[in-house]
């Protein structure tokens, strides 16, 4: 895979896509589609970046494992991106996949916030890439 502006700022779009149907979610009272909403949010963010370098992965553990290394460890990004990325990932597969899972809005309006300010960070860091580049 080459690196990608248009692929980046696709998947960028992709991420907002999947915020914007996390609010209208917690709107409804769907709380559990909006855990899994708000963390794919984050998950297309984190691709975004890994375009501009040529990168992609089949698995979400190693999308993840790979932006930590690379992103977190060497400071390009805070810790506490790890953290809700963690937190975010964690709560997307109990909603998911444990059937009697209770997630509460309290939770994921906080997730929802989170997941805003990690799209935040990225995005300031795709301008900052892209602009000696376009």
């Amino acid at each position: 895979m080459k690196p990608s502006n248009d692929l980046s700022e696709h998947r960028f779009e992709q991420a907002l896509s999947c915020l914007k149907q996390a609010k209208l979610l917690i709107a409804a009272d769907e709380y559990k589609g909006t855990a899994n909403r708000s963390y794919y949010a984050v998950f297309h963010a984190i691709r975004s970046v890994l375009a501009l370098e040529g990168r992609d992965f089949g698995k979400h553990t190693a999308v993840m494992g790979h932006f930590r290394k690379e992103y977190i460890k060497t400071k390009v990004f805070d810790e506490k991106l790890s953290d809700i990325l963690a937190l975010l990932f964690k709560v997307r597969n109990d909603c998911d996949y444990d059937d009697f899972y209770i997630v509460v809005k309290e939770d994921v309006a906080n997730q929802l916030k989170s997941a805003e300010y990690f799209l935040g960070e990225i995005r300031k860091y795709l301008d900052e890439q892209t602009e000696g580049g376009k």
